[in-house]
């Protein structure tokens, strides 16, 4: 397993060394072992080329996190296609977009299909397919098939039946192979299309096992969409390419009140999430506790900022450390995290060490700045994308001096830890002052009777910006404005107190969870 150049040819190497150890469970109706996960997956690869599907064709995938779409994207990325996962929610116009900024040749969707992705794919003239797994024999409950159905081609310009590959077995990936293709979450600017290859995924998950120290022994339950780099990558891919193992819960999304059941059920070691599904199973906890919780090795957080008094919590309440991580798709998610306990020491508010690449604070002319000083979190590594599709403009601002440019302000510590400060394009500049969104979240999430926070900028005469923010309070209180006033003058330097404080019962919200403080900032500034 340690030659494998690409994703496929580790999950294929994992198969053949942990053949009879269990890969993927859908929680309550399904178990796969690896080797017949890779069976499956070679399987809906000969569907594929059947089809007329070839390298480097664009294949979108929406599904919601189900074992039929695991199989596919495995097996897309297998006959060295590329994979394009999108939302399941997503409307029409959005589906119009993606499919066509992606250039896909096939949508495939569940049996029971998705309106608004199918009139977007007919608008286009992309073919239509459906995928389901369908048991053998009643008798076994072990035994199971791939079915993938596929509409007519309306014309030649459509995908072709004739392939010059006849057979998976036929077809070698290579490191170069483009097999996952992404947008960026967009909560700064327009999405951007990122081409992510098989090199880049076998990298990255080869870190996040490394700093983890992910084996055959872990499991975890997935918590997060797979369509987004950080369930799919952290979640799914790593756990499959150490040789452990995966629970889907039975609604193909995550739900708190089956959560710890399926923890307990599959066994599981460590899970990874974003803080607002943190809060959501911290509250959880709080209000319906489970009578036993699993033993843990790490709990992990990702995709946004851990208010450090979050993380405590956590750790209190489970009784496992909190390992935080800084991550973006560009990178194929990981850059950096908190070590394990035995590795060094994880630390609240950072971001912790860079994993498997090369990391730097660089100011505007490029220059390294030594530790304690902002500047602009760069990197460099096998796992960062080699540049945004179709987009001159991005690629001439992301990659300059021989680095990635993240658009993230931080600073190491004389640790080498990170400590993000916030996206350069949403730090407050408030009368020449530059103040930090992340820190005044944190100090709002501190509040007991706060259960949500996000601090944005607003346009001031007197000042350029002004600080204000949105809370949602924790159920069963009833804190006001004039109480987070007070907390923030208390816990705050005076010019960095939010001057308006809005309360409300919901925030927007990527499909991954992460507050969208632009959006935020743009529904509140119409308030005023």
């Amino acid at each position: 397993m340690e030659t494998a150049t690409t994703l496929t040819g580790l999950l294929q190497a994992v198969a053949e060394k942990f053949p009879t150890r269990r890969a993927i469970s859908v929680a309550g109706k399904l178990d796969l072992t690896h080797s017949h996960l890779n069976q499956l997956v070679e399987s809906a690869a000969n569907h594929l080329i059947s089809a007329g599907i070839k390298p480097n064709d664009v294949v979108a995938l929406t599904f919601p996190n189900t074992v039929e779409y695991v199989i596919l994207f495995l097996a897309v990325i297998r006959v060295r296609a590329t994979a394009a996962p999108l939302n399941a929610a997503y409307t029409s116009e959005e589906f119009e977009f993606y499919l066509s900024d992606s250039e896909s040749k096939l949508l495939l969707t569940p049996l029971e299909g998705n309106e608004p992705a199918q009139a977007a794919a007919t608008k286009l003239k992309i073919q239509l397919g459906s995928a389901s797994l369908i048991k053998t024999t009643e008798e076994d409950e072990t035994k199971f098939a791939f079915s993938i159905s596929l509409n007519k081609p309306e014309s030649e310009s459509d995908l072709n039946s004739v392939n010059s590959v006849n057979s998976i077995s036929e077809l070698i990936n290579e490191p170069s192979d483009v097999a996952l293709f992404l947008h960026t979450s967009g909560t700064t600017s327009r999405p951007k299309g990122v081409p992510l290859s098989q090199h880049n995924l076998v990298s990255s998950v080869r870190n996040i096992e490394s700093v983890y120290r992910l084996n055959e022994s872990d499991s975890t339950v997935i918590v997060l969409p797979l369509f987004h780099v950080h369930g799919l990558i952290a979640g799914l891919l790593s756990s499959l390419g150490a040789g452990g193992a995966v629970a889907l819960p039975s609604a193909g999304r995550f739900s708190a009140s089956t959560f710890w059941k399926d923890m307990i059920q599959y066994n599981a070691t460590w899970y990874t999430a974003v803080p607002t599904i943190h809060q959501i199973i911290l509250d959880r906890h709080l209000n319906s506790p489970e009578p036993v919780y699993p033993r843990l090795r790490f709990i992990r957080s990702c995709s946004a900022s851990l208010a450090p008094v979050i993380l405590g919590r956590l750790e209190e309440a489970f009784g496992a450390p909190v390992l935080e991580a800084y991550a973006m798709t560009e990178a194929t998610h990981l850059m950096s995290s908190n070590p394990l306990p035995q590795d060094g020491p994880h630390k609240a508010g950072s971001v912790g060490k860079p994993v498997g690449q090369e990391m730097a604070i660089l100011d505007e002319s490029g220059r390294v700045l030594e530790n304690e000083v902002n500047g602009e979190v760069c990197i460099r590594g096998e796992n960062v994308t080699k540049g945004y599709k179709n987009n001159v403009e991005a690629n001439t601002a992301a990659f300059l001096f021989g680095w990635f440019h993240t658009g993230d302000i931080g600073y190491f510590d004389s640790d080498g830890y990170l400590h993000l400060v916030g996206r350069i394009k949403e730090l407050i500049n408030r009368g020449g002052e530059k103040i930090s969104p992340i820190e005044v979240d944190a100090v709002l999430l501190s509040h007991p009777d706060v259960a949500q926070a996000v601090a944005f900028g607003v346009p001031d005469q007197k000042y350029g910006e002004e600080i204000h923010c949105a809370i949602i309070p924790r159920e069963g209180t009833n804190i006001d404005e004039a109480e987070v006033l007070r907390f923030c003058k208390k816990n705050l330097t005076s010019f960095k107190v939010p001057k308006k404080v809005f309360i409300t019962d919901s925030l927007p919200k990527t499909a991954t969870g992460k507050i969208l403080r632009r959006l935020v900032a743009e529904h509140f500034v119409s308030q005023v």
